[in-house]
């Protein structure tokens, strides 16, 4: 059983609701490191309680009572990364530069992050003989295909985001094929849910704006199409990839019998256009709060993919995962969160 977990931004939006899965499970130990530079102490305490730990006293991974530890610390520190890690069961490496514009405006800090920061991770575990590393990518190291997006395809990645992100998931390969670490990587949807309050990706965006009373701008026509889940149903598969157990089967390319150096996408198999999201917002914004969302339309923008959504048979098949909520389901409680959540003074 996978009792101790190593989370890195875990005071982000997908590593607390992770952690709120575990700890409402129960009988996990994790250990959380963050550099605190957008996801906050005061956000991870929304779903835990939990014991900060300083640099200079890390020790072993369940050496406490307490079930949560956190560390203030960057992924970009190496010697961090080998203390850290001592005595887990599995690496959940979230922390990252999320997003295409991020990229296109500074590709090399997308790069140091996203590239050095999962090799440091991915030498902690193999120094530290941990065997399972879940490495979070995307569908953004495809680039423009002809979707569904499947494990097969070769990639072409088109923004600076999708090639770090492939970056990472090459190291993920090179480190199962040479040192037997067990990377598995997982490339999510677009993906939403609760305690997404500090993020830009489109769905909490547009309901921010829209709460604060703000027109809401779409790229380009809003044809382009993405594939939106939920945040639980990506939760389920994280959880499921980290505690894989079942025997070889003829699904997988591995030479031995675990998921090692796999590659599943994470996603609906639906394809949903923006503007088809924006009416489902605008009704529910309606119904819930009784606002009015106003929409307006600007260029589309540099770096992004025409189309995108995934072809996720391999995950259920290997798996045994497939994702539960419809986007009209998710968009109900997505938009009951954030007006539970939100402050009348929202601003921004």
């Amino acid at each position: 059983m996978v009792k101790n977990w190593l989370i890195t931004g875990g005071c982000g939006f997908i590593g607390r609701n992770l952690i709120k899965k575990l700890v409402e499970e129960g009988g996990h130990f994790i250990r959380v490191i963050d550099n605190l530079k957008v996801g906050t102490r005061d956000d991870l305490s929304m779903v835990c309680h939990w014991h900060e730990i300083p640099l200079n006293q890390i020790g072993q991974a369940g050496k406490t009572d307490k079930s949560v530890e956190l560390v203030a610390g960057d992924i970009l520190d190496p010697e961090l990364a080998l203390t850290a890690c001592k005595g887990f069961d599995v690496i959940v490496h979230l922390a990252a530069s999320t997003g295409v514009p991020q990229s296109v405006e500074n590709p090399r800090m997308d790069c140091e992050i996203n590239v050095t920061g999962t090799l440091n991770y991915l030498e902690a575990a193999r120094q530290n003989d941990i065997k399972r590393f879940i490495f979070a990518s995307s569908g953004a190291p495809a680039g423009e295909v002809e979707p569904p997006i499947h494990e097969e395809l070769p990639p072409h990645p088109v923004s600076p985001y999708g090639a770090s992100k492939l970056a990472g998931e090459g190291y993920c390969s090179a480190y199962y094929r040479t040192f037997g670490v067990e990377a598995v990587v997982l490339r999510f949807g677009n993906v939403y849910g609760p305690y997404s309050g500090k993020k830009d990706s489109v769905i909490a965006k547009f309901i921010k704006q829209a709460m604060a009373g703000h027109t809401v701008e779409i790229y380009g026509d809003g044809t382009q199409t993405r594939d939106f889940i939920y945040v639980d149903d990506l939760v389920s598969a994280v959880y499921k990839a980290a505690t894989y157990t079942s025997p070889l089967t003829s699904n997988l390319s591995s030479p031995t019998s675990n998921i090692g150096g796999e590659i599943f996408q994470i996603a609906t198999n639906r394809e949903h256009t923006v503007n088809e999201l924006a009416d489902l917002l605008k009704e529910e914004l309606k119904k819930q709060c009784n606002i009015e969302m106003a929409i307006t339309y600007g260029s589309p923008r540099q770096g992004d993919v025409q189309r995108n959504f995934s072809d996720t048979s391999k995950a259920q098949r290997v798996l045994g995962w497939k994702s539960l909520v419809d986007l009209k389901t998710g968009i109900e409680k997505i938009v009951q969160w954030f007006a539970d959540n939100t402050p009348p003074s929202l601003a921004e």
